[in-house]
């Protein structure tokens, strides 16, 4: 299975968050998630970082992110079950 199609494996990108750059490595289908984000919110992927890691209180970046990525996914979930 070739890098692209394969879910398991880690991409980087770099984002600056406070003027500083940084790489964060997620797996392609938390990638999509988080662009998904970003533009239902009408900002960057790195502005959506930026949020993420405002909150973040202990834990590496990536962990966070997909941390957030679950969380509001799951209460989209049950605010869709609720309409």
């Amino acid at each position: 299975m070739s890098r692209q199609t394969n879910p398991g494996v880690l991409v980087k990108r770099s984002v600056v968050l406070h003027g500083h750059a940084t790489s964060v490595a997620l797996e392609p289908t938390f990638w999509a998630a988080l662009d998904g984000w970003a533009k239902a919110d009408g900002e960057s992927i790195a502005a959506a970082i930026a949020r993420i890691d405002a909150r973040r209180k202990s834990g590496s970046l990536a962990s966070a992110i997909r941390v957030a990525l679950f969380t509001r996914a799951i209460a989209e979930r049950d605010e869709a079950a609720r309409a």
